[in-house]
């Protein structure tokens, strides 16, 4: 456990209008997808986040910014975080409003006030250093950190951190989801297995996968308690039960090169995911087996990760390498 450093500098944010958006058609019609280009030059938007009022927020990993898009106005404002070239990787958006990210470069975590723009940034301990996905679960901010093999939660309340080490070595903490039953899950890069994790105990208990080849990167979970997560190594799409340990899986249409990586459950009530190595969304219907994909406008995007509005009937992409955000329509709630 370690006693965090809270730093209180506060960044004033400008605002930029963002560029008339562009919009694709799927193949056969809607869905569609609309891009917003992010003003600031240099930009690289890694991971989105949306709050329930509809504003996307995203964190720009290379200027070191967090973006706040309005999309009634196009608006684009982005805050600086306090400590310089932070990194800012995941972010989420909590029940309260608050927005939360992790600085993966300097091993903070950052909390931003949607009212007044202030950011608080808290020093998380040296086996916690590289901050990857935030979660925030039960009124404590959960992380995990890939490069040290480690998970943890903060709380906000007294600044306390806890961290656990995965058995397993090198197994890469990456993607986490909160599951209906109160449980989280996490996606291990490094090794074929997902693991649940007690978040009262903080117990993490592996899931090995069928084939020792299976590297999952990020996942969901849908209200069956099913966790569905992307084999970025093999170019699978695949889908746990819990109760069973039982595991099915489904080939990707760009095939075992196509990386599948950002991953998210649509109002539509299928399971869409993103091929970082094709420039396409993938979208899965579970009662029928079938798969068919949507472009993506401007080539070169790879979408790490993606944030759901099923009331508006949305999916957020953060479109990496493109310096863009991406909003699929996917219509109302159904």
């Amino acid at each position: 456990m370690a006693n965090p450093t809270l730093f209180t500098r506060h960044r004033l944010a400008w605002t930029l209008v963002a560029a008339a958006p562009t919009a694709l058609a799927a193949q056969s019609g809607p869905p569609s997808i609309v891009e917003y280009s992010i003003p600031r030059a240099g930009n690289f938007p890694h991971d989105p986040a949306v709050g329930a009022d509809g504003i996307v927020w995203y964190t720009d990993q290379t200027n070191s910014y967090i973006g706040r898009l309005d999309p009634v106005t196009r608006v684009i404002t982005d805050f600086a975080t306090p400590t310089p070239g932070s990194g800012p990787h995941g972010i989420t958006v909590a029940p309260d409003g608050g927005i939360w990210y992790t600085a993966q470069a300097t091993g903070l975590l950052g909390r931003l006030d949607p009212k007044t723009g202030g950011i608080e940034e808290y020093s998380l301990p040296d086996n916690a250093r590289n901050p990857h996905t935030p979660l925030v679960h039960g009124g404590l901010v959960w992380f995990t950190d890939a490069n040290n093999n480690t998970y943890g939660r903060f709380d906000p309340r007294n600044a306390k951190v806890d961290v656990w080490a995965v058995a397993t070595p090198n197994s890469v903490p990456y993607g986490l989801a909160a599951a209906p039953d109160g449980s989280l899950w996490i996606a291990h890069l490094g090794a074929n297995q997902l693991g649940r994790v007690d978040p009262v105990t903080g117990r993490l208990t592996p899931f090995p996968l069928p084939s020792a080849a299976a590297r999952p990167r990020r996942l969901v979970v849908t209200p069956d308690g099913t966790v569905w997560y992307t084999d970025y190594a093999r170019g699978f799409l695949g889908a746990l039960d819990p109760a069973t340990g039982a595991v099915r899986e489904w080939a990707s249409p760009g095939g075992t090169s196509a990386g599948p990586y950002g991953i998210a459950v649509g109002s539509d009530g299928r399971i869409w995911y993103d091929e970082a190595r094709t420039g396409r969304l993938v979208r899965f219907d579970p009662k029928s087996g079938q798969m068919s994909v949507v472009a993506i406008p401007t080539p070169g995007a790879i979408v790490r990760n993606m944030a759901s509005d099923p009331p508006r009937g949305r999916i957020w992409l953060a479109l990496s390498g493109t310096g863009r955000i991406g909003e699929l329509e996917l219509g109302a709630v159904r």
